[in-house]
């Protein structure tokens, strides 16, 4: 073997035993920094949100700097006899790329199908968790959806009623002191460039050019704010191969409550859309008048708007 072919195994080598402990630290710190984050955020909304909007993101990138470091430290194993064989290299390169790329895709799959159980517990616990006055230290109602409406404004009221944005209103009975809190909505509908609020709302859909079996076709969009009454016009084009827009949600769609007639009280209605690729989109209802409602203004085009934005 070549001097510089052994110098190149030897600096390999070094290499590896560096970036091992590094590669660790780092996604171990990305853990711990995250976890410190979440136990000084005291207030339940702010734990709300970093958990809804970030924790996935740390997760994520902690694992990848953990199989890193498990692809670097499998590099640096001898074998009796072939430590120094340009060909143990380049098969020791392969094996540990396989453990590596294995342990980053159990780490995904936990991810995206266990993960988001366990988040939805958790959000649910920091959103209904008893709020407490700040000026007065007394605990805080939590107002239903019909007793809320007092205390939102009709731009609130509007936001709600195409389910893109939720408030939750917080009252101190005592004092009268009120706080709202505002969630992301099952709908992720659009903001009104005019008044600002989340209700832009598709109103009809206008084929302008036919879809042939060659060449795309062209959609023009028409919205319609339900707040200030905005109209606002979007012309797409139109694939020729289909698309997920042909699944369609009618208002015949129904739910049944209780089918055996057995009393049974829904406290919790989950309702999973499968669309095509594999993508899944979840919703939680309260009520079967919610779901109902949903069901009614559901529009699988606004989630295919936010996956393209």
């Amino acid at each position: 073997m070549s001097e510089s072919t052994l110098n190149f195994l030897n600096n390999w080598r070094a290499a590896m035993l560096l970036l091992t402990p590094i590669s660790a630290a780092i996604g171990i710190l990305i853990f711990v920094f995250y976890k410190i984050k979440l136990s000084t955020t005291k207030v339940y909304k702010a734990k709300y949100d970093l958990v809804s909007k970030h924790e996935y993101k740390f997760l994520l990138s902690a694992h990848v700097f953990i199989a890193g470091a498990i692809f670097f430290v499998c590099n640096t194993y001898e074998a009796e006899g072939l430590t120094h064989s340009f060909m143990w290299f380049w098969i020791r390169l392969f094996i540990s790329l396989c453990i590596g790329v294995l342990y980053g895709y159990v780490a995904l799959l936990m991810l995206k199908f266990y993960y988001p159980t366990q988040q939805a517990k958790r959000l649910k616990v920091y959103r209904y968790a008893p709020r407490v006055n700040p000026k007065t230290g007394n605990k805080m109602k939590l107002l239903s959806e019909e007793e809320e409406d007092a205390y939102l404004d009709e731009g609130m009221q509007a936001e709600e009623d195409v389910f893109s944005v939720d408030y939750d209103v917080w009252i101190d009975e005592d004092t009268g002191d009120t706080h709202i809190e505002k969630y992301e909505g099952r709908l992720h509908a659009m903001e009104c460039d005019r008044c600002g609020f989340q209700t832009l709302k598709l109103e009809k859909e206008e084929i302008t050019k036919e879809v042939s079996d060659h060449e795309d076709g062209e959609l023009i969009k028409h919205y319609k704010c339900t707040y200030c009454k905005r109209i606002k016009r979007k012309t797409v084009n139109l694939s020729h191969e289909k698309s997920a827009s042909d699944f369609k949600i009618t208002e015949s769609t129904k739910l049944i409550e209780d089918p055996l007639n057995m009393g049974a009280k829904v406290i919790l209605i989950k309702m999973d859309i499968h669309i095509s690729g594999g993508r899944v989109e979840s919703y939680e209802f309260q009520n079967m008048v919610e779901a109902q409602k949903f069901l009614k203004e559901f529009e699988l085009s606004k989630l295919e708007e936010e996956e393209q934005a």
